[in-house]
């Protein structure tokens, strides 16, 4: 028995990353069977081998298109999308290259959706009953998404096809976008959300220490110049350094810092929280002195203030007010005549480390509306002097500043808190695609099916240490060498229980794919395409020296 999203006993395990009404049923063709076993020089296939619901004679990823309808017993079938082959795949044909094979050699298999229940059964003949608009093949739709080319034409024909899935909608509109844009591509858009513009220079380069400001108690400012007297690069507003200290020890520590300065100007700025037992931030606090040199990456990121005329609002906690800090500059640099909402949350006026430079430049944008939060206020702060609201962001803050719901949201701070802003935005009519977020520390995990991962906090890898290069770990603030028992940096990853990303585990999905900060890596296998440039796929990447991933 054939239900609207799944079949009677033939369910799926993984609910996370599979299933629902666009992936019902999975088919695959008995000619790839027949294909696979040539290639692979292997004659042990069962029915099932490639994880399908239905195994069929015909229908191949070639002819069948998206939006074709088929009858099958007593249920009516749709065509909705290719399948997404993941690392279960390599598991069940015991070779984990099938995930890539698969999209390389343009026989995917395909989603169906259920538009009439019924029962079905082997032998039942296959009816097609209607024909997709466009003749958009599932093989076209495949290569579009993972393969190199993506022709602006075919992306708007599939585009124009209803029954194609919302989730390869979506991923098909990135990579329209990106040609629109005009411009070369850096990366696929439809995979990855790290493809930012490429790095203004690769690794590590000396900048000098022009100057030390203390904003607060517990928050200090260093500027940073081109230590040869050149002008810096311009980073987009919202965009983080990555520096590497060398301790008094002689540790060598490697962080992110958000740049809060305004973009165009000569020399970067970033604003260090010293943070209980933090050895870059205390380091940073007791010895950095005006003159001395730190070596940083090209400024990277993703979270940067989108153009537009729209609405915008920017809303932080604590030192997460940093990166938002810098869009703001930008905002006023350019005369901006979008509608700016600015608030900001802090213990209390001695923790606001920005309150001033915040004021003035709101000031200088007409119409801009802001609300400043304290948690511990003073009691003149407590009385509500100066404009200030007792308590933490709320979304009844929110409404009483009058962000409009389509406004471009920014959020930045601890990540409950973002969390929880993020869930009531939601409730008040935003769009969770209006709020954008950024991580100070490490990401969240994706690891699809796998229950029961190790816990606890990063840590040197069980087993005899590795001789080979030294791979750091920026977010998480580790570094451990390199040992051949590991076949990707994934492995050794997650042998440091550093939180990881994937789906494919063979350089299809870019799931994993991370900024690379420096060093050289070798790629085994190689991607099906490649990651931006200045990124890694973790996933089936090796260090060729030292090297340093944005995990």
């Amino acid at each position: 028995m054939v239900r609207r999203l799944n079949i009677d006993g033939d369910g799926q395990g993984d609910l996370a990353g599979h299933g629902g009404e666009h992936r019902a049923v999975l088919v695959y063709q008995l000619d790839s069977y027949r294909y696979w076993q040539a290639h692979l020089g292997r004659s042990d296939f069962t029915y099932g081998q490639f994880g399908e619901n239905f195994t069929v004679d015909g229908l191949a990823d070639d002819e069948v298109c998206v939006g074709d309808r088929y009858r099958i017993g007593d249920a009516v079938f749709e065509v909705s999308q290719p399948r997404v082959t993941c690392y279960r795949l390599g598991i069940r044909m015991a070779d984990p290259r099938m995930p890539a094979l698969l999209v390389s050699h343009r026989r995917p298999g395909f989603y169906m959706r259920v538009l009439t229940e019924g029962r079905v059964q082997a032998g039942d003949a296959i009816i097609k009953v209607e024909s997709g608009p466009e003749v958009v093949t599932i093989a076209d739709v495949d290569g579009l998404l993972y393969l190199h080319e993506h022709p602006r034409d075919e992306l708007a024909r599939a585009l124009r096809v209803d029954a194609l899935s919302p989730g390869w909608k979506a991923s098909l509109a990135a990579l329209l976008e990106q040609v629109d844009a005009g411009g070369p591509a850096n990366g696929n858009p439809g995979l990855s959300t790290v493809a930012g513009p490429p790095p203004a220079w690769e690794g590590f380069r000396p900048l000098r220490v022009t100057g030390v400001d203390r904003e607060t108690a517990t928050v200090t400012s260093l500027q940073l110049a081109a230590s040869d007297g050149s002008a810096l690069p311009s980073p987009l507003p919202g965009q983080y350094l990555t520096i590497k200290l060398v301790l008094a020890s002689g540790q060598v520590v490697v962080r992110n810092y958000s740049l809060s300065g305004p973009p165009g100007h000569s020399e970067y700025r970033i604003s260090v929280k010293r943070e209980p037992y933090g050895l870059a931030s205390g380091h940073i606090h007791a010895s950095v002195r005006v003159g001395q040199t730190i070596e940083a990456a090209a400024p990277r990121g993703t979270f940067t203030l989108a153009p537009g005329t729209g609405p915008v609002a920017l809303v932080s906690a604590g030192v997460g007010i940093t990166p938002v800090l810098a869009m703001l500059h930008d905002l006023a640099a350019t005369a901006s005549t979008r509608p700016v909402f600015w608030i900001h949350g802090a213990r209390n006026r001695n923790g606001d480390a920005f309150a001033a430079e915040v004021h003035r430049l709101l000031t200088t944008l007409p119409g801009a509306r802001w609300s400043t939060c304290y948690s511990s206020p003073s009691p003149a702060e407590r009385r509500g002097e100066g404009g200030v609201t007792v308590g933490r962001i709320t979304a009844a803050v929110v409404e009483r500043l009058g962000i409009p719901v389509d406004a471009d949201l920014y959020l930045c701070g601890p990540a409950s808190f973002m969390a929880d802003l993020t869930a009531a935005l939601v409730t008040l009519g935003f769009a969770p695609t209006q709020v954008r977020t950024e991580t100070f520390g490490t990401l969240g995990s994706i690891t699809p099916g796998i229950v029961g991962g190790r816990d606890g906090p990063p840590r040197l890898p069980d087993g005899p240490p590795g001789t080979g290069p030294t791979v750091t770990f920026a977010r998480s603030g580790l570094a451990a060498r390199w040992h051949d028992r590991y076949g990707s940096v994934l492995e050794l990853a997650e042998a440091c229980r550093i939180p990881v990303r994937w789906a494919c585990r063979t350089g299809v999905c870019h799931t994993c794919e991370t900024s690379l900060v420096s060093g050289g890596v070798t790629y085994e296998p190689e991607p099906v395409d490649k990651p931006a440039l200045g990124n890694v796929l973790v996933c089936c990447v090796q260090p060729c020296d030292d090297l340093v991933v944005d995990l």
